[in-house]
C-alpha cells in the first residue's frame, strides 16, 4: 500500500492513523511517499492528498474509512474481484 501526502498536512496525519490502525490487525507493507519530491506527482495530487493506493490502483483520497479500506484489503488478500471505490471515480 502507498500513501501520497506531504509534510504538515493535517488529512494526511489522520490517514496514516486510520491506515495505522488496519495494519495492526491486517499486516501488509506500507510505504509513505512525499510528493514533495517528484514534480509528477506534485501536479497529479496537489489538490487530492492524502490519496491510499492499494496494488497501483488508488482506493482513497482526501479521507479514509476505516472499515471500508479493512474490508477492502481483506477482499484483496482472499483474491476477490474488488468493485470501484469512490476515489477511482473521482
Amino acid at each position: 500500500m502507498d500513501i501520497y501526502s506531504k509534510p504538515a498536512c493535517s488529512l494526511c496525519d489522520a490517514a496514516l492513523d486510520v491506515v495505522e490502525r488496519v495494519r495492526a490487525r491486517i499486516p501488509f507493507e506500507l510505504r509513505l511517499i512525499s510528493i514533495l519530491e517528484d514534480p509528477a506527482l506534485v501536479a497529479a495530487y496537489r489538490y487530492d492528498i492524502p490519496v491510499v493506493s492499494i496494488n497501483g490502483q488508488p482506493v482513497f483520497k482526501h479521507r479514509v474509512e476505516e472499515a471500508e479500506l479493512e474490508a477492502y484489503l481483506l477482499q484483496v488478500l482472499s483474491g476477490t474481484q474488488v468493485a470501484h471505490s469512490r476515489a477511482q471515480d473521482e
